[in-house]
């Protein structure tokens, strides 16, 4: 008797299931389902029935943190299937936006976020499933990583964190969130010092470097549009060349004055390349194309690995600062949403954020990652010390070796002179077409 209706059993407990689900917060939900399968077990003798199909999650985002020594880490930590699909930024940001259901999860950063959040390709975070949410810095949670720093122009983090009662974005604190904050850091550019004099740092380096006409010929830039034209303005407004009303929200007339002077300057021969990818910009330093370009902090200890006396410049004008973003897609549910939440959370659990800082990138919750990481490498790091021993980069070959300290100091120090934050203006269309016509002049 019990097997034939075994079947109707099984059906009447897994519409209670999702009954239950619905109703119910996941963690009230779990724990009734626990005493569920357990009394299921023991009546049928096949809690089989019960257990979650295997899951994939997609992750889609670009190589700074599609990595697959992260991919391979969190798949054996968490029992779940990863797919990495690595893209430009530009390609990526696109794809998110226009198809909502090739992925799961979206990593890249924070001046994505608008244009996602607009064409309705991403939902909420609730903040009561991120498990280290406290813990998070207040460098997301306001912009100031110190109450003293400066906070940037353009979009810092905290302004598009919030999800507000009217569905927009905004800094007032809900219990739901636009993204996930984890990988930030600040950039600017690198200098040959055997071409370049060293400068000091926050005094005399500056953006305006870029423009300097002792430098023709041998200057590049990063090929992204919505991080190269603020490394451009903020070099030709240190040069005097033109000021900005707001230089993270740029009107018609000020783009067309500086992509005016920014194609002058490559018909000159000023610019000798204008590099893709973190090997590429290593590439244009070792072959001499260039002496001082545009730069993420891994292509700056590439080059000090290959013994060159590259310097990442602390701009007395301030950084270029950027915020990694994680987003659950529109079309993210059941099991899969669960595993996205897990992923969200083994990226806050210490060692991931250990990981990236061997990249000189920095983590939301630091201090978690302080348990694993090695007090050397905190103090070089994070604290901008001197390094007292060789410090190995994420392939466990040193990249730092001892007396080296990091350009700009502490983690403190460099987030409190931020100039400017990644950000999408509201011109971005037509900022984009000067930049190609820049690439073609």
């Amino acid at each position: 008797m019990i097997i034939r209706l075994l079947p109707i059993l099984i059906v009447g407990i897994t519409k209670w299931m999702i009954s239950m689900a619905n109703n119910v917060t996941r963690r009230k939900f779990l724990s009734t389902l626990a005493v569920g399968a357990a009394t299921s077990a023991v009546a049928f003798k096949a809690p089989y029935v019960f257990a979650k199909k295997p899951v994939t999650l997609r992750v889609m985002g670009t190589h700074v943190t599609l990595q697959e020594e992260l991919r391979v880490r969190a798949m054996q930590e968490l029992g779940i299937n990863i797919e990495f699909t690595p893209m430009g930024s530009a390609a990526v940001l696109q794809k998110a936006a226009a198809d909502s259901s090739s992925f799961d999860l979206y990593e890249q950063w924070s001046d994505s976020i608008n244009i996602l959040w607009q064409a309705n390709a991403i939902q909420p975070i609730e903040v009561e499933r991120l498990k280290y949410w406290q813990e998070i810095n207040p460098l997301t949670k306001t912009g100031k990583l110190v109450p003293t720093a400066k906070l940037g122009a353009g979009d810092a983090p905290n302004k598009i964190l919030y999800v507000q009662q009217d569905g927009s974005l905004g800094s007032q604190a809900t219990d739901k969130i636009s993204f996930m904050p984890y990988v930030h850091n600040v950039d600017s550019f690198g200098y040959n010092t055997n071409f370049i004099p060293k400068g000091v740092a926050y005094e005399t380096e500056s953006w305006g470097w870029l423009l300097e006409e002792s430098n023709k010929g041998h200057v590049g830039l990063v090929n992204a549009p919505t991080i190269g034209i603020f490394d451009a303005a903020l070099a030709a407004q240190a040069q005097g060349l033109m000021t900005f009303n707001n230089i993270a929200n740029m009107s018609v007339a000020e783009i067309d004055k500086l992509f005016a002077i920014l194609i002058n300057k490559k018909q000159a021969g000023h610019f000798s390349g204008f590099w893709t990818s973190v090997p590429q910009s290593v590439e244009f330093m070792l072959k001499k194309r260039v002496h001082i370009q545009s730069i993420f902090s891994p292509g700056v200890t590439a080059c000090r690995a290959q013994g060159l006396p590259v310097v990442n410049a602390s701009p007395k004008e301030g950084y270029r600062a950027w915020h990694g973003v994680m987003c659950l897609s529109a079309n993210t549910v059941g099991h899969v949403k669960d595993a996205a939440y897990e992923y969200m959370n083994w990226w806050l659990s210490g060692w991931p954020g250990a990981f990236i800082s061997k990249q000189g990138y920095y983590i939301s919750n630091p201090e978690r990652s302080k348990e694993i990481i090695t007090t050397p490498e905190w103090d070089y790091w994070y604290d901008g010390k001197e390094a007292t021993q060789p410090l190995a980069g994420t392939d466990g070959k040193n990249i730092i070796m001892p007396g080296q300290i990091r350009d700009g100091g502490s983690y403190e120090k460099r987030f409190s002179n931020i100039a400017v934050w990644n950000t999408v203006m509201d011109n971005y269309d037509y900022s984009l077409d000067k930049w190609f016509e820049l690439l073609n002049a």
